[in-house]
């Protein structure tokens, strides 16, 4: 499938407009047209491709991506793959962003080190630059990696957690609810989870992986309480707190709840911390991200390079503060133009 391109400047009642005057004025509107269209062309063009926009932390990283592009005059050709089990798609999606003529590549990898996805991507890097969005990916050469460090997402969960249980003063169970093994976030945040729980009361008994869809991460969060009735705590993805929530709403009066602790922010995180059905969630700012996808994407195609990681500030947010009230997500009913 060819992808539908955004090269055109023109509406379709400009086209009119150019068609109609080109008869009636001949050659001189038509080289006049023409100088247009050789402007409108000069326009960047990103390639933005991303596992899914089945968790709602995408929508928003996609609402930051699509405000920079209009403010900078950017044009965005998004993709989705379909899930953080797709490489071979992104792979394809790769040489479609290069067959399109785009001039960098934004890539949320569903894969850090897969041989085939990273080697797409050093072949891809020879030709525009690409650069990592969110996910982590061990490719060499790329112009940049915009995103936050999920070891210390991880570690701050962990840091909760082990103040929670010190304040209680009794030991803690939980479970975990997370990303493949293969992605380019879960296991690294798993590793900042376990040094954030180091010497602490905390002890968590099972962890479960899917990918994040909310259907995928609902079954296992299912999975979870029914084999750990009296958990005290469930850590999960986002998709996997809403997922809880809603278990949990239908529970009969009486029966045990855990406590809800999210790896990461979403828009039904954040209406469970502003209702006190979620504890604590590390905020990362997708909207910020997406916007520095775009600053970073165009600065890249001038020639410069970013080392090493930039993103926002990772912020501890727990229910019942100030901060809970001034996170910002996607608008309600937002959803990226897709290709």
């Amino acid at each position: 499938m060819k992808p539908k391109t955004l090269r055109s400047c023109l509406s379709k009642r400009a086209r009119a407009m150019a068609s109609f005057y080109a008869r009636a004025f001949g050659p001189a509107i038509l080289l006049l047209a023409g100088v247009t269209g050789a402007v409108a062309s000069n326009a960047p063009s990103l390639c933005v491709i991303v596992p899914h926009f089945k968790d709602e932390y995408w929508l928003s990283v996609g609402y930051g991506l699509e405000q920079a592009a209009d403010t900078a005059g950017a044009e965005l050709l998004t993709f989705e793959s379909g899930g953080y089990h797709s490489v071979e798609r992104q792979i394809e999606l790769l040489q479609t962003c290069l067959e399109a003529g785009s001039d960098a590549i934004l890539l949320g990898a569903v894969s850090a080190h897969d041989e085939g996805l990273v080697d797409a991507v050093v072949a891809a890097e020879k030709r525009v630059p690409v650069l990592a969005l969110v996910n982590e990916l061990a490719a060499p050469g790329l112009s940049g990696w915009i995103g936050v460090d999920w070891r210390a997402m991880g570690g701050a969960v962990g840091e909760f957690l082990a103040a929670r249980a010190q304040a209680e003063g009794r030991p803690l169970t939980a479970v975990l609810v997370t990303g493949p093994t293969e992605s380019g976030w879960a296991p690294i945040l798993d590793e900042g989870l376990a040094e954030g729980l180091a010497h602490s009361p905390v002890e968590i008994v099972a962890t479960y992986r899917a990918d994040t869809g909310l259907r995928e991460q609902l079954r296992e969060v299912e999975q979870a309480l029914a084999e750990h009735l009296d958990v005290d705590v469930l850590i999960g993805s986002a998709p996997a707190i809403e997922g809880a929530m809603a278990l949990i709403r239908r529970l009969p009066e009486g029966a045990h709840r855990p406590m809800l602790v999210a790896t990461y922010i979403s828009h039904s995180v954040l209406r469970g911390l502003r209702g006190g059905q979620v504890a604590m969630v590390p905020f990362d700012d997708p909207i910020a991200q997406g916007r520095a996808g775009v600053d970073l994407a165009l600065r890249a195609i001038s020639g410069e390079s970013f080392p090493g990681l930039s993103g926002p500030v990772i912020v501890s947010v727990t229910t019942g503060t100030p901060d809970v009230q001034r996170i910002e997500l996607s608008p309600s009913g937002f959803f990226p133009a897709l290709q």
